[in-house]
């Protein structure tokens, strides 16, 4: 099954989850792909915003209304995730794999989806998609008492790009983990044994502010990507 959080008070951008992308509503993106792929049995959508959860229903996805305590700006999309699995395993619900598709990431492939299930499959107890760092934490900074000191103890920021190791972060597409596994005391999406798909990035974009959505609007009118990331 997968979960789609979509609260209605973002303060970065107002709306944002239905805010208009190429002339849909940006969570829309994410539904229908989700629905069109025949790896998904469920797709539920978890919100607050009566807004949204009609979106939701138009485009056929399940609406499941969240607590008011798990909509502020300080809650944690994992405890969202926790309280639908609840929810559903209380219900009856006998799905082993869980997704968690957050509608800020309007252009991943379902491909992605299909790789980190894969990666479940194959022993691992939560995946999740991870593209290039784009800052290496070997040329990390911090300040200590008004004093620069590397951020890694020994790094050299001054190696060239391919001399430093390899590094990732979250792109954000894809979570999958296995339901059975997922701990309600749990402190992240990724745990247990966890495993990557490695993305290239490309189209990898998690929506957070107006400069995002500027990028993406370019990038559904069809402007070349590598314009866009180069």
């Amino acid at each position: 099954m997968a979960i789609v959080p979509a609260r209605g008070g973002s303060k970065s951008v107002p709306g944002k989850n239905i805010r208009d992308l190429g002339g849909r509503p940006l969570i829309d993106w994410t539904l229908r792909m989700a629905l069109d792929c025949d790896a998904i049995d469920r797709v539920i959508v978890s919100t607050d915003d009566r807004d949204i959860a009609e979106v939701a229903e138009r485009c056929g996805a399940e609406v499941m209304l969240r607590p008011a305590a798990l909509a502020t700006d300080t809650s944690r999309v994992l405890d969202t995730v926790i309280d639908v699995a609840q929810r559903l395993k209380a219900e009856g619900e006998r799905a082993v794999y869980g997704l968690l598709l957050e509608p800020t990431s309007p252009f991943r492939k379902s491909e992605f989806i299909h790789q980190c299930l894969t990666r479940l499959a194959e022993g691992m107890d939560s995946a999740a998609t991870f593209k290039p760092a784009e800052l290496n934490p070997h040329r990390a900074w911090k300040l200590s008492r008004g004093e620069l000191e590397t951020f890694i103890e020994g790094a050299i920021p001054w190696l060239p790009r391919q001399a430093l190791p390899e590094a990732y972060q979250l792109s954000g597409d894809v979570y999958a983990f296995r339901l059975d596994r997922l701990q309600a005391n749990g402190e992240a999406l990724l745990f247990g044994r966890m495993g990557a798909v490695v993305t290239d990035g490309r189209g990898s974009l998690d929506i957070d502010t107006l400069e995002d959505f500027m990028i993406a609007e370019y990038l559904v009118k069809g402007i070349d990507h590598e314009q866009i990331t180069a």
